[in-house]
């Protein structure tokens, strides 16, 4: 084991909050694939909606997982690589020309077409966190992917910027400060999760990848190869639990239970024979509902975020350019009939995602929907590493401060990969 390529992600979710440690595995001639070396989980108790609200109670959950993830390792780590996420994420289109200066394109002119693209102002109360290159424009040549190499004598790049809020940003660096360890790098969750479960064809053809957490549901479409849309819609697992506690009378951990055993998403799978016994109290008695009532509860709330969703889809003018489907990952999308349900909402192919693109080691310990963003996020620390980025060596220094000079001249050109 290489301590100079062992890479650790965090994801801090509404309910769980989850660490992976693996070795990054390959160069940047080859695809960086990642050894799983250890996994660990915690409660969260300190987030709202995807964003840190007490910095106590969320200290005490990364810390908590982190240690069991390095106990089953057998490994420290120093810094992770954490997911951010949320409503407060914004993204827009930033463009920048160029006038080239010899008859080809060289690297430099790509360079500074990009670095103009960038230089956006970016208002006090926000932080640029992705800026990714999406196509360039050769004089009137639109839609090129790669213009090194191309004559012409006006260069002009499209960016994606993503932008967060800064007090969500600080507030998540503190908590793993407080806990004793370093944010390597924030890294937007959903393109985290891209990375670990969606295939090359899938980006090419059109996906949108729908993340399912407690607090909220991220989208992000692909579309040739890139990313072209984000959004948030704010529920989640969290607000099938609440409608289980209502409609059945069951306590919150009650809810939960009887969500992850017996539920089903998608009520024409249910057997209607089928009876489920309920939690109850001495005064309450034996209680028994048939399982029909379950699903139905739960069928219509996940009916309603799917076609949220897809609303959003539609306002992104992407609905018809889904050639590749969806994929639906996060903790909400390991229940039964999810797909289903999905498939009759956005009325395309639908699958599950689970972390399968490039890992190896303890996979099986990440072998469900929920693991797709920490994954991801190791995933994504395994590609700066393979581009020379080593955690250890002499940029120690620099990478104390998160947005030095040197980080940021390695962001554009690393951004490629998404």
């Amino acid at each position: 084991m290489n301590p100079e390529r062992i890479i650790a992600g965090l994801d801090i979710g509404s309910a769980k909050t989850t660490v992976v440690i693996a070795e990054a595995v390959g160069d940047k001639k080859s695809k960086p694939t990642l050894k799983i070396l250890g996994v660990g989980q915690a409660r969260t108790t300190g987030l709202r909606r995807g964003v840190v609200s007490d910095i106590e109670e969320t200290t005490r959950s990364i810390k908590k997982a982190i240690e069991d993830a390095e106990r089953m390792a057998g490994a420290k780590v120093g810094t992770l690589y954490a997911g951010i996420a949320g409503e407060h994420v914004r993204a827009m289109i930033s463009k920048g020309i160029v006038a080239v200066n010899g008859d080809e394109i060289s690297k430099a002119d790509v360079d500074r077409a990009n670095e103009v693209a960038r230089a956006q102002q970016v208002p006090q109360d926000r932080e640029l966190l992705h800026a990714i290159p999406q196509e360039y424009t050769v004089d009137k040549n639109q839609g090129i992917r790669d213009p090194i190499g191309m004559i012409g004598t006006r260069l002009e790049t499209e960016m994606y910027l993503v932008t967060i809020g800064a007090s969500p940003a600080m507030n998540l660096r503190k908590s793993v400060e407080k806990a004793g360890y370093r944010v390597r790098e924030l890294v937007l969750e959903p393109l985290a999760s891209a990375l670990s479960v969606l295939t090359e064809d899938e980006k090419e053809l059109g996906v949108a990848l729908v993340e399912m957490g407690a607090g909220t549901t991220d989208i992000a479409v692909f579309h040739e190869g890139k990313i072209r849309h984000l959004g948030t819609v704010n529920f989640g697992g969290n607000n099938v639990t609440s409608d289980i506690v209502q409609g059945i009378g069951v306590t919150q951990a009650d809810a939960e239970r009887l969500k992850e055993r017996y539920g089903c998403a998608y009520e024409p799978l249910v057997d209607p024979h089928d009876v489920i016994e309920l939690p109850s109290t001495v005064a309450q008695g034996d209680r028994h509902i048939p399982r029909e009532v379950l699903a139905h509860i739960i069928h219509q709330r996940m009916d309603e975020i799917f076609n949220l969703v897809l609303n959003e889809i539609q306002r992104a003018g992407f609905a018809q350019r889904l050639n590749a489907g969806v994929v639906i990952t996060g903790g909400a999308a390991a229940m039964q009939g999810v797909a289903e349900l999905a498939a009759d909402v956005f009325g395309t192919g639908v699958r599950i995602g689970s972390p399968e693109e490039n890992i190896g080691g303890l996979s099986d310990s990440v072998d469900a929907p929920r693991f797709a963003t920490v994954v991801g996020l190791a995933l994504y620390g395994a590609h700066r590493a393979a581009a020379g980025f080593s955690p250890t060596s002499k940029h120690k220094a620099l990478a104390g401060a998160g947005v030095d000079k040197f980080t940021k001249r390695l962001k554009i050109w690393l951004e490629d990969f998404f």
